[in-house]
């Protein structure tokens, strides 16, 4: 059977006789030097002397000295001998750079001579003429490979078995044929009744059971012992127009109660909403909120390019910081994880919410820029609300790359609340949302707050990051005086705790303390109004993963001394979540 050559083989062989020294099987010329090319450094791997020179043509300032006949070949000159290993070829050895190249042509394609006494002399200048006979060579050699390639490339005999298989299997072939004719049926009819071309669906539902286990509340109570289940169910409808922008139109109902609120209920024990540590935005779950059941719109957002690494953000209704892409990145395992609101992220991001724009920059993979303005009340026409002269939260922040999962990110937050006297725990200026009562007050004023925040995450090995923040906040409350909010808080994440999709959490942290103000005489005590106990949260989960759609997450939150008061007996938070996403 004759023996067959890729073509990429070939047009290697016909390349690689432009790039070789001279002798090619052709007679040689005498010591003439070709023009050669300026600048050519020596191959890096070349263990003799400098490589040979390219010959190429010259530029239009030497046209004139390009065409230069070659003196004709001197008697004396000896006679190339075709070898057939390189080995034979004394001066070349497997350390030079083009050994493999030359052991190729010798050895594959017979393409390669040397001189009477075995030398190749690779280094020596070559001459057109030289070059013009090896060439002719190499291109002869290759013409006998394609004739030997391809004289018997179909014969008679080889049709005759097609058409006897052919035969052999027509009723598999029809088979088959009428299987793909009805995949093919049934592609048109799902194309045809396919949800929509630029929307894809996607849901979850969350089912939560929250119990306090032990404690007192902010009013040193013993705290109400009444388990729940209770769920929040989402709907996102994810628009894309042109494949790199994004529409998200979320609907939720929910009817979890956040265990902090203080909402008036007659036909509650308590004479209120809230389960457990009342009075107190700490120990909240990161997916309490209650709708009553009723589905609304909870979130609307467009995302859309600008330049190839920056993208810009309308923000209708429902937004966070968070909505912008702003903090998920800073604390990746714990933001997803954490069964507590504190736990998925520096409070500070809270203090925003609702309306506006953003805006993210990325300077490559090495850092990026977040932007964001966000309002509650944008389309409320009364006094003190709107766009611009009510309610807002506005944000800078620059994130560092480390690697690509280790980041650090620093955080400044304007905002402002007007004076209201029935916010709730649910309400976006409340103030942080986590935390302390007082340093969630706003003291019957308004409330100007500058907040700043490191946050960091960094994977120390596939199966261990530690990660965390430092959030304060200067509160001014308007015609009355100052306070300073401080939280902090560490992570350990364990991915793929036991199993691959699991995920282990610890957290140890503060939640929002008024560490101090400069209010005047407003406390029991005569003094300036702040938190003057310690209080700490510490939360353990293990997410484990029974699919790709299903996640079960029982976790335990502990809270010291509630409200930042020694006299309260610690609060534990039992929680089982599971979420189904499909």
């Amino acid at each position: 059977m004759s023996k067959h050559y890729s073509f990429a083989s070939l047009v290697a062989l016909a390349t690689s006789c432009i790039l070789v020294p001279p002798a090619l099987g052709a007679s040689p010329q005498p010591e003439q030097t070709a023009p050669q090319v300026s600048g050519v450094a020596p191959h890096p791997h070349l263990s003799t002397s400098p490589s040979p020179q390219l010959i190429t043509q010259q530029t239009s300032n030497e046209i004139s000295n390009d065409i230069i006949p070659a003196a004709p070949q001197s008697q004396d000159q000896p006679e190339l001998d075709q070898v057939t290993s390189v080995s034979q070829l004394s001066d070349v050895r497997p350390t030079d750079w083009a050994f493999q190249a030359l052991q190729s042509l010798v050895e594959r394609y017979g393409c390669i001579a040397g001189y009477p006494d075995r030398a190749y002399r690779g280094n020596r200048a070559l001459t057109r003429y030289e070059f013009a006979a090896g060439l002719n060579a190499c291109l002869d050699r290759v013409n006998e490979l394609i004739a030997a390639s391809t004289a018997n490339l179909v014969k008679q005999e080889d049709l005759a078995s097609l058409q006897r298989l052919q035969e052999e299997f027509a009723a598999e072939l029809a088979t088959l044929r009428g299987r793909v004719g009805v995949l093919e049926a049934r592609s048109a009819t799902v194309e045809r009744q396919q949800f929509s071309t630029t929307t894809k669906l996607q849901g979850e539902a969350i089912f939560g059971a929250i119990s306090v286990l032990a404690g007192d509340n902010a009013n040193g109570q013993e705290a109400l012992r009444n388990p729940t289940l209770s769920y929040r169910v989402r709907l996102n409808l994810n628009t894309s127009f042109n494949g790199r922008d994004l529409l998200t139109t979320r609907l939720q109902a929910n009817n979890v109660v956040p265990l902090g609120d203080t909402t008036p209920d007659p036909t509650s024990p308590t004479g209120v909403r809230g389960l457990g540590v009342l009075g107190t935005n700490q120990g909240r779950v990161e997916f309490d909120g209650d709708s009553g059941g009723t589905v609304g719109l909870a979130l609307l957002r467009y995302r859309f390019p600008i330049g190839s690494n920056t993208d810009g953000y309308l923000a209708g209704t429902g937004n966070g910081f968070v909505d912008l892409d702003a903090s998920s990145q800073l604390n990746p395992y714990f933001d997803g994880g954490a069964v507590s609101l504190f736990g998925l992220r520096n409070p500070i991001y809270n203090y925003s919410g609702g309306t506006g724009f953003g805006l993210r920059h990325r300077f490559g993979d090495a850092a990026e820029v977040n932007l964001g303005y966000l309002v509650p009340n944008a389309f409320n026409p009364s006094d003190k609300n709107g766009l611009f002269n009510g309610q807002y939260g506005a944000l800078a922040q620059l994130i560092v790359n480390l690697s690509q999962t280790s980041r650090i990110g620093f955080t400044y937050i304007n905002a402002y609340a007007p004076f209201a006297s029935d916010l709730q725990p649910d309400d976006p200026f409340n103030l942080s949302a986590t935390g302390s009562n007082l340093a969630n007050s706003n003291f019957g004023t308004a409330v100007g707050i500058n907040a700043y925040g490191i946050s960091g995450t960094f994977q120390l090995s596939p199966k261990f990051a530690l990660g965390g923040w430092v959030g304060y906040a200067n509160h001014h409350y308007v015609n009355r005086g100052r306070g300073d909010v401080w939280n902090w808080a560490v992570t350990l994440a364990f991915p793929d705790l036991f199993k691959e999709g699991n995920l282990g959490g610890l957290l140890v942290g503060q939640e929002p303390k008024l560490a101090g103000s400069n209010l005047g005489a407003r406390d029991s005590r005569g003094e300036a109004p702040k938190d003057r106990d310690p209080s700490f949260h510490l939360e353990a989960f293990y997410r484990y993963r029974l699919n790709d759609n299903i996640a079960i997450t029982p976790g335990v939150i502990w809270i010291t001394n509630p409200d930042f008061n020694e006299n309260n007996n610690d609060v534990v938070i039992g929680v089982l979540r599971t979420v189904f996403a499909f």
